[in-house]
């Protein structure tokens, strides 16, 4: 009996096969098929998607920590009272720099006012004073044209009459005549041109008076012009009031 070649068996096979449509599966290393060659790239799969599911539970776990929660909440909240205090702070500032602008411009239109008040005291004051002169320079006037119509008599009581007039309107403004004659010696309200000995009186007694001097209230317009006697005993000094 004849045993048919093992090369022809094969080959028979492989067309009977081939004949029928259908390709044989050649077998991996565990003897699984071709069809079973996908499943352990799907497993791949499945396990990275489970392990990117549990790292977001652990994400989520770590951010909704209550602790991490009320902290951030906490900074949140430190964060909106500081930008409020900063803005009310901010407020003020711009409040006051408006008062410091209005009360400044306020100063200015004071002092401004003020000063134009003075001046226009002053004025008053002075216009015043020039017109209550006026009849005096009309005596003047009226003096000198009986002066020039009738001579020298009669001028004499004229100037006394005008000079009696002016020292009165000058002492209704205010002005005392300084006029210290016989009296101890004021360095405040005198000025002394000479000395005179004089034995008879108290030593820096006023001897007599060269030119008079005025007064306005506390203030010396103008010191009077005397002379000062020496060489008489010496002034007692009044006695201090206790």
């Amino acid at each position: 009996m004849t045993t048919p070649d093992k090369d022809k068996v094969v080959d028979a096979s492989a067309e009977d096969n081939a004949g029928m449509g259908e390709t044989p599966s050649t077998p991996d290393a565990n003897g699984a098929g071709a069809a079973g060659s996908a499943d352990p790239a799907g497993q791949a799969a499945q396990a990275d998607e489970a392990g990117a599911v549990d790292e977001a539970e652990a994400v989520e776990a770590e951010v909704i920590d209550p602790e991490l929660a009320a902290e951030a909440d906490a900074a949140v909240a430190g964060v909106d009272a500081e930008s409020e205090i900063v803005a009310q702070a901010k407020a003020e500032v711009a409040e006051w720099k408006d008062k410091y602008v209005r009360l400044h411009a306020e100063w200015d239109t004071y002092r401004r006012r003020t000063n134009e008040q003075r001046e226009a005291e002053k004025a008053r004051a002075t216009e015043k004073l020039v017109t209550s002169l006026l009849p005096v320079l009309d005596d003047f006037e009226r003096t000198i044209a009986y002066a020039n119509d009738n001579g020298e008599v009669g001028l004499l009581g004229g100037v006394e009459a005008v000079h009696a007039k002016l020292v009165d309107t000058l002492v209704k403004g205010g002005v005392e005549i300084i006029d210290p004659a016989g009296e101890a010696f004021d360095a405040l309200e005198a000025q002394a041109v000479a000395t005179v000995p004089d034995e008879t009186v108290p030593d820096e007694t006023v001897a007599q008076v060269y030119q008079k001097g005025y007064r306005m209230g506390a203030k010396v317009l103008r010191p009077a012009m005397v002379t000062v006697t020496t060489g008489g005993p010496k002034r007692e000094k009044p006695s201090e009031e206790e």
